[in-house]
């Protein structure tokens, strides 16, 4: 039973959807085992006659309903609980009949923990507890596989949720935050390929590389070209008056 996705925004995406820890049905499959084992042993030692048969089906129904309470209850409320975190909100899904859920937006997020005791740690399981603003009460959750990647994942959502408002509020795009952090990379890659090439020259002793007015460094043949470039038009006007 997945989580349904129409539930969604437009450009709304999933990044995690769990369910409580698989071991809050362990008790219950032990459970089913033994109701299982208890009613293959009332069939072997009643006798095969009307008493016998009697007391088998009344075993078999008592038997059946336990099941029911206390295995196929807790299995579905398993089932049916999903924990959703997505690129814009967190989303909380409970119930088997009667539904309950719960959204907190990411930018209403103040603050994100969990908690492991030694046996959560050992299962690599533990709560989560979110803090919200406003009149809303704070959220623990318990039995959360991985809690302390799900609070780091949680955390970096909302950390991209706010970028992501701020570029929408100053109306950049994400073309040109991806040009700047290229163009950034660029010069940072010139920077040092001309810093390599500077030291390199200099413990040959050549000395054919000189600093720029701005730091960085170039080769002295190569910074005299442009100039020379330059002069030439300069000296054919002089030529000409």
């Amino acid at each position: 039973m997945g989580f349904p996705e129409n539930v969604l925004a437009r450009g709304e995406r999933v990044e995690r959807s769990i369910h409580p820890h698989w071991l809050t049905v362990a008790l219950p499959t032990v459970l089913g085992v033994l109701l299982v084992a208890l009613a293959v042993f009332v069939a072997v030692v009643t006798p095969d006659d009307s008493t016998g048969n009697a007391v088998q089906w009344v075993s078999v129904a008592v038997l059946a309903v336990l099941a029911v309470w206390l295995v196929a209850v807790p299995f579905l409320r398993w089932r049916t609980t999903h924990y959703v975190v997505t690129t814009h909100r967190v989303m909380v899904r409970r119930g088997v009949l009667n539904k309950s859920g719960k959204d907190i937006t990411l930018s209403k997020i103040t603050d994100v923990s969990f908690g492991q005791t030694l046996f959560d740690r050992i299962i690599n399981s533990g709560s989560l507890r979110i803090e919200s603003a406003g009149d809303s009460p704070d959220e623990q959750f318990s039995n959360i596989p991985n809690s302390n990647e799900v609070q780091q994942l949680v955390n970096r959502l909302i950390d991209e949720d706010d970028l992501r408002r701020r570029r929408h509020g100053s109306g950049r795009s994400d073309h040109d935050d991806a040009y700047d952090a290229y163009d950034d990379e660029f010069d940072a890659r010139y920077d040092e390929d001309a810093d390599g090439r500077a030291d390199d020259h200099d413990q040959r002793g050549d000395g054919r590389y000189a600093a720029r007015g701005d730091g960085a460094w170039e080769d002295e043949a190569d910074a005299g070209r442009p100039r020379l470039a330059e002069e030439r038009p300069r000296r054919g006007r002089r030529d000409e008056r």
